[in-house]
């Protein structure tokens, strides 16, 4: 097959051309090597425009992230099955069911039902309210990689039982049922989702202690069940900070949780490392644990707390984050490549779930990153000849970046905005300007399509514009799954 590379919009795209290619099957025909390992990558939010902004951000307009150095690339469509515009739950549920499902509904069925779950008068989630006959499962790459023998693991710094993690190891018609989700992680335990095997996952590790233990221990169970106590009963080594993280001996470990906050992990902006390992340091400590496994295993890695920046329009918060994902994917390739110097049996993909609205605005002078003298791509818009500081028609500043909605939006003449310097906009906590006001944190989602990168063994079917169900059959078919 020829394979002849161009550029659309920054990002290198792949040409198949073959008979095969056109009849749609060639890409997901399983290679003749099939790889042992694979790490899935999942940037929640991290849309085109936050990817070039952490770029600009953390190495200058010219520059590399670990990203953009991934030799195979796509573009992913992400509606879900009832939205132009989706959550995460249906989008990470389609990259690892293969199934377009509802919003809100995690790998289930595409005629499932999101049914919000019973709540007090308080708004505490109390229980299941999906019905028995709402939907069926749909078999998950995690559950696949368990069922081949593999071992398998699940990172993120977001509650592990948020949509993206969520909707590795459960099916459940509604993602706020948090409490139900954590119970199926714990092998033998009521609500265990079986599909896992008799051992379960091999290494959970991010926040959400809360719907892992009882009130009087500050968490949220209302069932009588302490989940931490459970595991532990199931030889499952226990990590609650990042001193105990580190002083965990991998070799000697042969299941893992470790659960570092209450809610979601800290941003990385404001993260104490004497408190909360990174992601790249939680990420290699699972590869370490899971390698010992001889037929392989299959790691989710989730960058979160890019989208809950966004949905604050705290761009600087999105950007680290983002550079922090990235540092995990470098991290990883490199830790691979120590035992398999060529990819040869490891599949690595890095994708996102949706975009934001956020935008780069005006036609801005060159930045260059952001340092301790220069806020870079979080500053005002400069004129690229004079570099002049650009008004707007009301003769105010205005920042490179922007959204399309969100809580920070002047209800009158933006005249009052004459003082907006950079000692604001590139501020940790400065909220961005949105064209449609919105309560606080609430900014949405967007529709645009998102990037996908791949290296390693099988990782040349990916290409084109493909739907996020397809990636599910690209990864089961190169993988033999």
């Amino acid at each position: 097959m020829t394979r002849s590379p161009f550029r659309v919009a920054g990002i290198s795209v792949a040409l198949a051309i073959s008979v095969a290619a056109c009849s749609g099957d060639a890409s997901e025909t399983a290679t003749a090597a099939t790889p042992k390992n694979v790490i899935f990558f999942l940037g929640d939010g991290m849309g085109l425009t936050t990817m070039t902004a952490a770029r600009i951000y953390a190495v200058g307009e010219d520059g590399e992230l670990t990203m953009d150095t991934l030799p195979e690339t796509a573009f992913i469509k992400t509606f879900s099955n009832d939205a132009q515009v989706t959550d995460s739950a249906p989008s990470m549920s389609a990259y690892m069911t293969g199934v377009k499902m509802n919003n809100e509904v995690l790998s289930m069925s595409s005629d499932t039902v999101a049914i919000d779950p019973i709540a007090d008068a308080n708004g505490n989630k109390l229980g299941n309210n999906c019905g028995a006959a709402n939907g069926k499962p749909a078999t998950t790459l995690l559950e696949l990689a368990k069922a081949k023998g593999w071992s398998a693991g699940v990172v993120s710094t977001t509650r592990i039982t948020h949509a993206t993690p969520a909707a590795t190891y459960s099916h459940i018609c509604h993602r706020d049922l948090e409490n139900d989700i954590a119970a199926a992680l714990v092998p033998g335990g009521n609500g265990f989702n079986t599909a896992l095997g008799a051992a379960g996952i091999d290494v959970v590790l991010g926040g959400g202690r809360q719907f892992f233990t009882l009130p009087k221990d500050g968490g949220k169970r209302a069932d009588g069940r302490d989940l931490i106590i459970e595991l532990k009963a199931k030889n499952y080594a226990y990590a609650s900070n990042a001193a105990e993280f580190n002083a965990l001996d991998a070799g000697k470990t042969e299941r893992l949780i470790g659960l570092f906050t209450t809610s979601h992990m800290s941003y990385d902006l404001d993260r104490d490392a004497a408190k909360e390992p990174s992601l790249a340091e939680m990420t290699t400590k699972a590869m370490e644990v899971l390698a010992k496994n001889s037929k392989g295993y299959f790691l989710m890695v989730e960058g979160g707390r890019i989208d809950h920046a966004l949905h604050e329009t705290t761009a600087k918060k999105a950007l680290q984050d983002t550079v922090a994902f990235d540092n995990a994917i470098k991290a990883a390739i490199a830790k691979a490549k120590v035992t398999d110097p060529e990819l040869k049996n490891t599949l690595v993909v890095v994708t996102a779930d949706h975009d934001h609205t956020l935008v780069l605005n005006g036609y801005a002078k060159r930045t260059g990153k952001t340092a301790a003298n220069s806020p870079g791509v979080l500053g005002l818009v400069k004129n690229y000849v004079t570099g002049a500081t650009e008004k707007d028609l009301d003769g105010a500043p205005y920042s490179i970046i922007g959204f399309g909605n969100g809580e920070n939006r002047t209800q009158a003449s933006r005249a009052t905005m004459v003082g907006l310097d950079e000692t604001s906009t590139g501020a940790n906590t400065y909220h961005q300007e949105a064209v449609v006001r919105m309560a606080a944190g609430s900014e949405t989602h967007g529709g645009t399509d998102v990037f996908l990168g791949a290296v390693g063994q099988g990782a040349d079917g990916f290409l084109g514009t493909l739907d996020n169900t397809r990636v599910f059959s690209l990864i089961k078919n190169a993988t033999g799954l």
